[in-house]
């Protein structure tokens, strides 16, 4: 049997992944799980929270995968990418695919083009119809600073280990991604240690790069990637 642990990102919901775990799900018969980390969900609740526990909630959804499982894949997207590559260093992961993972945080130069695109709404009256207000908005809010320095402490300690990643790797960056910046995908196929692995972009996609318009070809490639052997 397979299974396939699916991670979201740094505030956010498995809403983040679910679109690729669905399209898993109709394709296989895997054991497929998307943890809540904690703090995390619908109504987010950091306050108190240290990255080891969003780390050791997803250990314990890996190891009981592991039990199950003949063979078990790891998901992760945004801060879930740097979670899932520290969880193929320290556990018998078979494959790794990183979406978005944020090696590096913040992409200055699309970010600058998304506030013009808010201010030209705000502007027309329309702030209320951007996708990029209305999703960061809440989470400005509701994230306190620590947490935050919680994220970059993660970053600090996954980013060392990343040559011990040995396993095929398949790394997805989205060209327009506002948060995380198109060399956080280059800095991570530089540092993973697997010989086998691949790195694409899509190019029209923003951040939340399972649910961008070439979603379909995406998971095509990334279920395609799962299936194959790997190189011996």
């Amino acid at each position: 049997m397979i299974g396939c642990l699916c991670i979201h990102g740094f505030t956010g919901a498995p809403f983040e992944v679910e679109p690729l775990a669905d399209y898993l799900r109709k394709r296989t018969n895997w054991e497929i799980a998307v943890p809540t980390l904690p703090g995390h969900g619908d109504t987010l609740s950091l306050k108190g929270i240290e990255y080891k526990n969003w780390i050791e909630h997803a250990e314990r959804e890996l190891q009981r995968l592991i039990a199950k499982c003949e063979t078990v894949y790891v998901i992760g997207f945004s801060m879930g990418g740097l979670i899932a590559s520290y969880l193929a260093v320290h556990y018998p992961v078979t494959k790794l695919v990183l979406l978005s993972a944020a090696a590096y945080y913040l992409n200055p130069k699309q970010l600058f083009l998304d506030i013009g695109d808010m201010v030209k709404d705000a502007l027309r009256g329309r702030i209320s119809e951007n996708e990029m207000f209305t999703r960061y908005k809440r989470k400005i809010k509701a994230t306190p600073f620590t947490a935050t320095l919680q994220f970059r402490r993660l970053v600090s300690t996954v980013r060392p280990i990343l040559n011990k990643v040995e396993i095929p790797t398949f790394i997805a960056q989205g060209e327009c991604d506002g948060v995380v910046p198109p060399k956080s995908a280059q800095f991570l196929y530089q540092s993973i240690g697997a010989s086998a692995k691949k790195l694409i972009y899509v190019k029209e996609s923003r951040h939340l790069i399972c649910h961008c318009e070439e979603s379909e070809n995406l998971f095509s490639e990334i279920h395609h990637f799962l299936l194959r052997e790997p190189i011996q």
